[in-house]
């Protein structure tokens, strides 16, 4: 589900254009640089789903692959590290419509012999033993696989097109076609479901022996049915104290079957840690290409349209989709190294991250001052050189994420 949830980024700057076609395409990246691929086709569109994506009926699924290989020629970086393709729903398309898109990347960057991880995010609908295989044959070797509930009435609520089932058919599927990395999507916190529940389906994947877990609460986000039915009284969203424990639960759950929490809502045996997104909570450089795709090069980030139509225009007619740039100061840049560190276990150090964001040292002294007051309120702890999330402070991670995005921008000010 949110493998890529760095991609979430909007623009705020005071500098960001949007919706202007003569937006200039972002500085190309440096080799090596990680490589986002935005396929937007599902079979149905979930009813809590903030990222772009459309049902596949009526769409030219061909031309969108086309357009993708245009736009990877004009901007995908050579011999990428990392490459992910999310959705939407990858595993949507056919065989020989993977190997196209799979086979013109490698023409245009040579991932093949560069990629130390390859992704592809799939729904249990569209993956079964020959899809596993032919993912696996064209160079993919590790699937996210959306299993979200095994409450076959809570995926109707959701939107979903698959049932509990087909879940750990697709699981088994992958296994038999030797995909030998495979992450299990989850979301819990959901209306009416209990610890014990969670705890129940939680054993009951855990079982199974996934490499890695990625286990979400259930959020309202704008512009979803979701939020809409929260607004009118149609849903109401789980407890605090519910959805604590199971934060909680999830994570005492997890390390007992030997899955590690190295990031809020990630879970990985040794050596299994998601590279890809380590490199967003890192807030390193990545290039997106697709519609609705973000991307952060040097200090300047920029997206595509969310939408189809102007996103296969756009490419037709200047070889690249972007929508929108901006460049942060320094101030806000330091912000998002912080927000984003903190969520993984390692924490926060704040001589690196004045590195990446190349930050200046009052910059740098200011974001040190806000921790260490953060420190002495308990959500904060340091460790040597570094700050991490306290006990107290990890199920409040966003809100200590607001801290420092907002108050650090009125220090720049």
């Amino acid at each position: 589900m949110q493998e890529q949830e760095k991609q979430r980024a909007e623009p705020t700057a005071a500098n960001s254009r949007r919706d202007d076609p003569r937006v200039a395409a972002p500085p190309r990246a440096s080799e090596g640089t990680a490589l986002y691929v935005h396929l937007p086709f599902c079979a149905a569109k979930c009813h809590y789903c903030d990222f772009f994506s459309v049902p596949d009926e009526g769409q030219d699924i061909d031309a969108m692959i086309a357009a993708i290989l245009s736009e990877a020629a004009e901007r995908a970086p050579r011999r990428p590290r990392t490459v992910f393709l999310g959705g939407g729903t990858p595993s949507l398309l056919s065989p020989s419509q993977l190997k196209t898109l799979l086979d013109g990347l490698h023409m245009i960057t040579g991932w093949r012999e560069s990629a130390a991880e390859v992704t592809a995010e799939c729904n249990p609908e569209s993956l079964d033993l020959e899809k596993a295989r032919c993912l696996l044959d064209l160079g993919v070797p590790r699937l996210s696989v959306g299993f979200q509930s095994l409450n076959n009435e809570t995926l109707k609520l959701f939107g979903r097109v698959h049932s509990a089932e087909a879940s750990f058919e697709a699981y088994g599927a992958a296994r038999q076609a030797g995909i030998e990395h495979i992450n299990v999507d989850l979301i819990y916190a959901i209306p009416e479901q209990s610890a014990a529940q969670w705890r129940r389906d939680l054993e009951r994947v855990l079982d199974l022996g996934p490499d890695h877990l990625s286990a979400y609460n259930l959020t309202f986000e704008e512009d979803t049915r979701f939020k809409r039915w929260l607004d009118r009284g149609r849903l109401e969203a789980a407890a605090e104290e519910i959805e604590l424990e199971m934060f909680h639960d999830t994570r005492r759950l997890a390390a007992s079957h030997g899955l590690e929490a190295y990031e809020i809502s990630n879970h990985a045996r040794p050596g299994e840690r998601c590279s890809h997104n380590l490199n967003y909570w890192r807030n390193g450089e990545y290039v997106g290409i697709g519609p609705g795709a973000v991307s952060k090069v040097h200090h300047t980030r920029s997206g595509n349209p969310r939408a189809i139509s102007p996103y296969l225009r756009r490419i037709a007619g200047h070889g690249h989709a972007t929508d929108w740039s901006e460049e942060p100061d320094e101030y806000a840049r330091l912000a998002e190294c912080w927000w984003l560190g903190l969520r993984l276990q390692e924490g926060v150090d704040p001589a690196e991250v004045a590195l990446t964001a190349a930050a200046s040292a009052p910059a740098v002294e200011a974001s040190v001052a806000l921790a260490t007051r953060l420190v002495s309120d308990g959500l904060l702890e340091p460790a040597g050189t570094r700050f991490g999330l306290s006990e107290r402070g990890l199920p409040l991670a966003d809100g200590v994420a607001r801290e420092f995005l907002q108050r650090l921008q009125a220090s720049a000010q």
